[in-house]
C-alpha cells in the first residue's frame, strides 16, 4: 500500500482541488447572474412569464 499512496494521496488532492473549483465557480457565477438580473430589473426589462406591469 505504501507505494501506491503518493498516487492515491495525489489523486484524492487533485479531486479535491477540482471540486472546491466547481463549488467556487458556481458560487461566484451565480452571484454574477443574479446582479445581472438585478441590472435588467433595475433597467425596466421583467420576465415574460411575470406578465405585464399594472401601470
Amino acid at each position: 500500500m505504501s507505494g501506491h499512496l503518493a498516487y492515491v494521496a495525489a489523486s484524492y488532492g487533485a479531486a479535491t482541488i477540482l471540486i472546491l473549483a466547481l463549488i467556487g465557480w458556481v458560487f461566484l457565477d451565480g452571484r454574477a447572474r443574479r446582479r445581472e438580473l438585478k441590472t435588467l430589473e433595475d433597467a425596466g426589462i421583467r420576465r415574460r412569464s411575470e406578465g405585464k406591469p399594472t401601470s
